[in-house]
């Protein structure tokens, strides 16, 4: 029966996951802030992935030092050349008792002298002095990150994780304008994320120049004008429009894309990744954060796939991904006509696999 062909549809895409739950991560005695939060304290690990988060967060603190005094001292130490007794050798007081910013790069890469010196600067941080300190992942420097996770009352942590969410990006463009006095539309700031998705520096400088040349409100137009072969049609947003049930939009985004010379295979790739996604977290109860080592998946994936399935039944679902699996054949040479086989399953995920 057609019914029983779908759970299987489902099930299948479902798959079994053997993943453990995360381990909890050690305590944390020290304030957490985001990379916008960042103040004045004797030690200051910026933590994360996101480079340009986290260059912004310290350029941020050593502008906020230089206006409190602008006699301040800006020091640079590399973390994997670091040679014993550097960080004391800087922090010493000088003659003149200057404030002092200690930057040490690259903590990820850190040599054993770095993190056996920094740990015990931790006991004994030097007034008018603060040190930031950059890691950008990795278990290196493990035992130096407890350390100044535990440094209550010295050390205070600015967490710099990549923006993976387009509603974290939409927030981060919106804040770039209102930082610059400039309304923007809603429009503008998606047309904005999608043409710098990948990288948030672009994104960043894209939302500059727009704020600088234009005086009045900033629209999809003003976008389009300055960014028009940037805005471009992916295979995602064609997969996103027809999830949520948009089924004109999601054809003439996919027509755009074709003739702008995507492939029809990384198209269909879009749709299987998320369809499959929204499988495995068809039915699952929890939260996100609980449920992310149980199917594999970052809490991020969870909560947007629980708003894709919005409006869907596991039926219609087993039922697209079906069709999907005929339109992977088809556009991998088994049918005579890919576009036809694409523009069928839009038609039929666009209605929810009701068609």
């Amino acid at each position: 029966m057609a019914g029983s062909k779908q759970e299987v549809a489902v099930a299948a895409a479902r798959g079994g996951s053997t993943a453990s739950k995360p381990k909890a991560s050690a305590k944390v005695a020290i304030p957490q802030l985001e990379w916008n939060q960042v103040r004045p304290a004797p030690v200051i690990l910026v933590s994360g992935t996101e480079t340009f988060l986290a260059e912004r967060a310290i350029r941020q603190l050593r502008d906020l030092l230089k206006a409190e005094d602008p006699s301040l001292e800006v020091a640079d130490i590399d973390a994997a050349s670091y040679a014993p007794g550097e960080l004391l050798s800087i922090a010493s007081p000088s003659l003149f008792a200057e404030p002092r910013l200690i930057r040490i790069a690259a903590v990820e890469k850190c040599s054993d002298a770095l993190i056996e010196d920094a740990i015990a600067y931790l006991g004994y941080p030097a007034d008018d002095t603060y040190v930031v300190l950059r890691h950008g992942g990795g278990v290196r420097g493990k035992k130096l990150l407890e350390a100044v996770r535990a440094a209550s009352g010295v050390a205070i942590e600015i967490v710099c994780t990549e923006l993976k969410r387009d509603s974290d990006k939409h927030e981060f463009a919106s804040a770039e304008f209102r930082a610059a006095g400039k309304r923007v539309s809603p429009g503008a700031v998606r047309a904005l994320v999608s043409a710098f998705s990948d990288d948030l520096a672009e994104l960043s400088a894209a939302c500059a120049q727009l704020a600088s040349d234009s005086a009045d409100e900033i629209t999809e137009v003003t976008v389009q004008r300055y960014y028009a072969g940037r805005v471009e049609t992916n295979a995602f947003a064609v997969a996103d429009s027809a999830l949520a049930g948009n089924y004109g939009e999601s054809l003439g985004l996919l027509r755009h894309a074709l003739a702008s010379g995507a492939d029809p295979v990384p198209i269909v790739a879009a749709f299987a990744m998320k369809l499959r996604t929204m499988a495995k977290v068809l039915g699952t109860r929890g939260g996100s954060g609980q449920l992310a080592g149980q199917l594999g998946m970052a809490p991020w994936q969870i909560d947007r796939a629980r708003r894709d399935l919005s409006g869907w039944t596991g039926e219609g679902l087993g039922r697209s991904i079906q069709v999907l699996a005929e339109t992977d054949e088809s556009v991998k040479g088994a049918g005579r006509d890919p576009v036809f086989a694409l523009e069928r399953m839009i038609s039929i995920v666009s209605a929810r696999g009701t068609l």
